[in-house]
């Protein structure tokens, strides 16, 4: 299994520099960030079919949430029927309880090969050249919370990065809750800071995965206000 992951980070590798090279003639210093960016945004329509999938059998769930929840306090008594009744309602609606689950599954190893481009030093025994490339003077290796001047001149760009984080996790925690009654007390407020974890990872991984990071989870932001659009409680 890691034989193959690591020749998909090959592979990876490969199409980021071969991007980096090709933007460098119209972009200069920047190649390396904006082939980051591209790349990302490349492999996240390359899985926008599972996430439209996910995204269906979200939106059934949601509007089948009423209908579960009376067939469940019909037969509270009964967990076997009350299961088999949820079941088939879900098959007449043309979906499952677990619709979503494999699209999910399927996204993990695109994921994990992404992340480990981006933060292993090395690809395929030779040193990752993608980390050494800079955005504004900021090696793409280097780490805030282990790099000295972390509030420095270089330490304002990892801030930009945070900042932009932070509205994006911003928006997701605003939209988490689209066409649901959101979860009360400490459940409640936990999930809506939860997206804003990510500013916390972008302070310890690389610069590169920083990049991934805030690419990625803005088109997460996108994805989820275009095809959940007008999903409510049924």
């Amino acid at each position: 299994m890691l034989a193959v992951l690591d020749g998909a980070v090959r592979v990876a590798y490969d199409l980021v520099t071969g991007l980096t090279s090709t933007l460098h003639p119209l972009t200069g210093g920047l190649s390396a960030a904006l082939a980051i960016v591209v790349f990302t945004a490349g492999v996240r329509l390359m899985l926008l079919p599972l996430s439209r999938r996910q995204a269906a059998a979200g939106r059934a769930r949601l509007r089948l949430a009423p209908q579960v929840q009376k067939l469940r306090e019909r037969h509270r008594d009964d967990p076997l029927r009350a299961h088999q009744e949820v079941t088939a309602l879900y098959r007449a609606e043309g979906t499952s309880m677990f619709a979503g689950v494999g699209p999910a599954l399927l996204q993990l190893p695109v994921f994990t090969v992404v992340y480990r481009l981006f933060l292993s030093p090395a690809v395929g025994g030779h040193t990752n050249l993608l980390l050494v490339q800079t955005l504004f003077g900021v090696p793409l290796g280097r780490r805030w919370l282990l790099s000295g001047g972390a509030f420095g001149p270089h330490g304002l760009v990892f801030l930009g990065l945070f900042a932009l984080l932070a509205v994006v996790a911003w928006w997701t925690s605003r939209r988490m809750f689209t066409g649901q009654t959101p979860p009360q007390g400490v459940v409640g407020a936990a999930m809506r800071l939860l997206p804003f974890g990510t500013v916390l990872v972008a302070a310890y991984v690389p610069l590169a995965a920083g990049l991934y990071l805030l690419t990625s989870t803005a088109w997460s932001a996108a994805e989820r206000a275009i095809l959940w659009r007008g999903a409510t409680v049924g």
